[in-house]
C-alpha cells in the first residue's frame, strides 16, 4: 500500500481486523463511508447534468455530426486513393 494517510489508515484497519481487535460492523461502516466519499463528486456532477433536460442529446448529436464530418472526409480521402471516384 502506498505511504498516504489512506495507506497508513487501511494497514491499521486490516491488523487490527486480522487480530481481532476491529468487528466486521466497523469495517464495513469504514467501508461504505470511503465508498461514499468517492461517490459523491460523482453522484454530484450527474445531478449537474440531470438538472440540465436535453444537455447529454446535444452533446452527442453535436459529436455525432462532427465525428460523421471527419468519416466523410477520411472515406472521401480512401476513395480517391483507390481510385473509386466513378460514382461522382
Amino acid at each position: 500500500m502506498p505511504s498516504t494517510p489512506i495507506g497508513k489508515r487501511s494497514r491499521d484497519l486490516k491488523e487490527r481486523y486480522r487480530a481481532g481487535r476491529v468487528g466486521d460492523v466497523e469495517v464495513k461502516k469504514k467501508l461504505a463511508a470511503a465508498i461514499n466519499n468517492f461517490l459523491d463528486p460523482i453522484r454530484e456532477r450527474r445531478a449537474r447534468f440531470e438538472a440540465q433536460p436535453g444537455l447529454i442529446e446535444e452533446i452527442l448529436h453535436e459529436g455525432n455530426e462532427r465525428t460523421r464530418a471527419v468519416a466523410r472526409e477520411t472515406i472521401d480521402m480512401v476513395e480517391a486513393a483507390m481510385g473509386l471516384t466513378y460514382f461522382r
